[in-house]
């Protein structure tokens, strides 16, 4: 579920609320928290999937060509 940061300065990059999402995910993440694995080892065990596909799809959808005339889709 995404959160919204309505207390940060705006962020005028594309996708900056599911990177914002994901970031948070990894580093509260039992993965990290708990056994102090680094956040790559944590991501390699699969953990996050669905923010990290989320934010790859986010990414590939602005370089799209099509997206100049339609907009990114649903972000």
């Amino acid at each position: 579920m995404p959160k919204y940061y309505e207390e940060k300065e705006e962020d005028n990059r594309a996708c900056s609320g599911i990177r914002e999402d994901f970031k948070a995910c990894l580093l509260q993440h039992d993965c990290v928290m708990k056994e102090g694995k680094l956040p790559s080892q944590c991501l390699k065990e699969g953990h996050c999937k669905a923010l990290q596909t989320a934010l790859f799809e986010c990414k590939r959808s602005t370089l799209d060509t099509r997206s100049r005339f339609r907009g990114r889709k649903g972000f």
